[in-house]
């Protein structure tokens, strides 16, 4: 007898689960913040990383919104040891509040797109239930790549043959932090190098070096007449961090 009341507990326990009625609509909040490949978190000064937290079975988009806030205590997330349970995060740390009204689990997919145009996108999903709310460090979704901008020469800028031509890149972490000579980002860790082409076809590849502005790069060249195509890449060997930028111009 004391077995089928048991049984009938566990039949009662599990159709109130399975109730409509068991998980009521509530706001529930998600902190969602997006930590740049081998730095720091993408937050205000780099204008944010813009995130979408969509329901996955319908697709429908249940918060979006923009990180805002620092890019975290350097100590904390590039120099101390990191152990389970420690928090990397403060109250001063980037991040998106998600608040999701949601009246039962929903599984989400959150997508995390980087600062500026064709930056990249990554992506997570977890289960939410109602009134379960995720703060602290919350949900981090890890961003790869560098920032680059290449700032000389201009996008199809017109150059006299055998003129020798500087090209010129910023290149920042997706955070924004530096890249210096001896700095946590330190320059001899990165290969930096542009590579030129005519026609499709690779004619040049020449080597960055940081100048004394921070996170500035330099080469310099001299081609023939043609129109060409120059792609800057920084590659990260230690952490397989790659980032790239491309501009065109005319040599007369």
């Amino acid at each position: 007898m004391k077995y089928f009341k048991q049984i009938g507990n566990l039949a009662i326990c599990a159709m109130l689960l399975l109730s409509p009625e068991f998980f009521q609509a509530q706001e529930t909040s998600v902190m969602i913040r997006v930590q740049a490949k081998d730095a720091k978190f993408i937050g205000s000064s780099m204008g944010g990383a813009k995130v979408i937290v969509r329901d996955e079975r319908t697709g429908e988009i249940l918060a979006e919104g923009f990180t805002q806030g620092g890019t975290g205590n350097t100590d904390a997330i590039m120099k101390k040891p990191i152990t389970r349970g420690s928090q990397l995060s403060d109250e001063n740390t980037a991040g998106f509040l998600a608040k999701l009204n949601i009246e039962k689990p929903v599984f989400v997919n959150v997508e995390a797109f980087a600062p500026g145009e064709n930056r990249g996108k990554s992506t997570a999903q977890l289960w939410v239930i109602p009134g379960k709310d995720l703060t602290g460090d919350g949900l981090i979704i890890e961003m790869s790549g560098f920032i680059i901008d290449i700032l000389s020469p201009q996008t199809h800028e017109s150059i006299v043959e055998n003129k020798e031509i500087e090209i010129k890149a910023n290149i920042v972490m997706m955070c924004g932090c530096p890249i210096t000579n001896g700095g946590i980002w330190d320059a001899d860790q990165y290969e930096v190098k542009a590579v030129i082409s005519k026609d499709g076809n690779s004619v040049k590849t020449l080597d960055m070096k940081v100048l004394d502005q921070a996170s500035t790069f330099s080469g310099k060249v001299k081609l023939l007449p043609g129109i060409y195509e120059i792609l800057v890449y920084a590659f990260d060997p230690v952490s397989g961090n790659i980032g790239v930028d491309k501009t065109n111009i005319i040599v007369k």
